[in-house]
């Protein structure tokens, strides 16, 4: 029997998205808001390991079908030289089922149209250019009045607006700040070369690069380069940047890199993290996905941890005896899971940066 009859979450991204559907379910109504009104994606491609693929299908057959038709599923990651020359693979186990990839590829907006789908289509009240201005605990509900000038009553309160979690900051306000680790992450969606079947790294002297499929004609290029502080890049220096940080690189990234230009769909981001100690919610407000623990890209995990949150979330709210036991019952489930994911991808950083031993980095990506 579910503890709550309804929720409000806070954020339409893939937390946000994936809560509202395992929710209603569980025949719960809830309420999404998103402030973005047209309810934008920014960003290129994203991986999907296994463990996403995994929990993609645990949301929903038809949204884990309809990722394999639009994106790119594929087993193994091939580890290259500069010039292309295979060096290894790492493997990439089908723990979704026999039937589905060990990894796969999808552009990041793409994603977003098969989750904004289901969500709709779940019956969860969307309303898009909308946020809060204030939250209210009351015993056991919580008021909350909107941006609109609205004003209603939950149950249930999920704070999924991301790493600069607006709802973290009110509800939380001695939690830690997103802390910037040092690198950036460069990504560009360029076309799919015959060769590149699958995801595929290119062990540079100082710089990693990467190339994943996200289509049948497109993939994206990933880099991360690192600078001492968080400094800005304008735009219209995007193409030259990330062309010189692929100088060393022959093959296939040198011929994407040669391609290059100021037309090309190039994104920059400066890489920071987040990971909240316990607890994640406080009386009927409860934090999930980048709000609680944003991780670097390193292991290609925030999108699988995010839906797992959502995933774990409903699954205890329907079978606690308490709105309290299952947000801790959450939480314990999730928090050794997460801090593992964040802490390494921070480490395989750090390796990065210092140069350190390549050895120690394929295992701790390998483990």
């Amino acid at each position: 029997m579910n503890t709550i009859k309804n929720a409000l979450i806070i954020g339409g991204g893939i937390a946000g998205m994936s809560t509202a559907i395992e929710l209603r379910k569980r025949g719960i109504t809830v309420d999404l808001v998103e402030q973005d009104r047209e309810w934008r994606v920014y960003g290129a491609g994203i991986t999907i390991n296994g463990a996403a693929l995994r929990a993609f299908k645990a949301l929903g057959i038809g949204i884990i079908r309809e990722i394999v038709d639009q994106g790119w599923c594929s087993d193994g990651c091939d580890i290259c030289a500069p010039d292309g020359s295979l060096l290894g693979k790492l493997p990439t186990p089908r723990i979704a089922g026999p039937d589905i990839p060990g990894s796969g590829g999808i552009l990041r907006p793409v994603l977003a149209r098969i989750l904004a789908a289901a969500t709709l289509a779940s019956g969860a009240f969307v309303r898009l250019g909308v946020t809060f201005t204030a939250i209210e605990p009351r015993g056991e509900e919580v008021d909350v009045d909107f941006t609109d000038g609205s004003r209603a009553r939950y149950d249930l309160v999920v704070g999924a607006d991301g790493l600069f979690s607006e709802v973290r900051s009110a509800v939380f306000p001695q939690a830690p700040k997103p802390k910037y680790t040092g690198q950036g992450c460069w990504r560009a969606v360029v076309p799919r070369l015959p060769e590149i079947t699958g995801a595929s790294m290119f062990m540079g002297r100082a710089i990693k690069a990467g190339v994943n499929p996200v289509s049948k004609d497109e993939m994206y290029l990933f880099c991360l380069d690192h600078h001492e502080t968080n400094e800005h890049i304008g735009e219209d220096k995007w193409a030259a940047v990330l062309a010189g940080l692929l100088a060393e690189f022959s093959g296939p990234v040198g011929r994407l890199r040669d391609g290059l230009d100021a037309q090309s769909r190039i994104l920059y981001r400066p890489l920071e993290s987040l990971f909240m100690t316990t607890p994640w919610h406080r009386g009927r407000v409860a934090l999930i996905g980048d709000a609680a623990h944003a991780t670097t890209p390193h292991l290609a995990s925030g999108a699988a941890i995010s839906v797992e949150d959502a995933l774990v979330l409903a699954e205890e709210l329907e079978r606690a005896v308490s709105v309290e036991t299952a947000l801790r019952a959450y939480v314990a489930r999730r928090f050794e899971r997460c801090k593992m994911v964040v802490e390494n991808s921070l480490r395989l950083g750090a390796i990065e940066i210092a140069g350190g031993s390549k050895d120690e980095h394929a295992q701790v990506m390998r483990d």
